[in-house]
């Protein structure tokens, strides 16, 4: 199993996915809270992310992220819901700062 590595800052934190995990999946790997997923469907906007590195690694946007982005201020390409982003390869995100 190839495993990826997810850095979350500002904390620092690294955590190991299996390649194509969902980011969901960091509720059941590490006790902090460092995302705040809310619906997980890509419709509430709460696990907003800013892709500090890799922005190829986390799978490609669909159109109804991108459109969803683009509602929400997002869309400049350096931001992502993490609930509809899998881990393909290293990465390195943090929760993006409301507007």
């Amino acid at each position: 199993m190839v495993l990826n590595k997810l850095t979350l800052m500002p904390h620092g934190l690294e955590v190991l996915l299996p390649a194509g995990a969902p980011l969901t999946d960091l509720e059941n790997e590490t006790s902090h809270r460092v995302i705040p997923f809310g619906c997980q469907s890509g419709a509430c906007g709460a696990c907003v992310i800013e892709v500090l590195a890799g922005p190829d690694s986390l799978g490609e946007m669909d159109p109804d992220e991108s459109d969803f982005l683009e509602d929400l201020g997002r869309a400049d390409g350096n931001f992502r819901l993490a609930c509809q982003c899998r881990l393909m390869a290293a990465a390195t995100v943090q929760v993006a700062e409301e507007l």
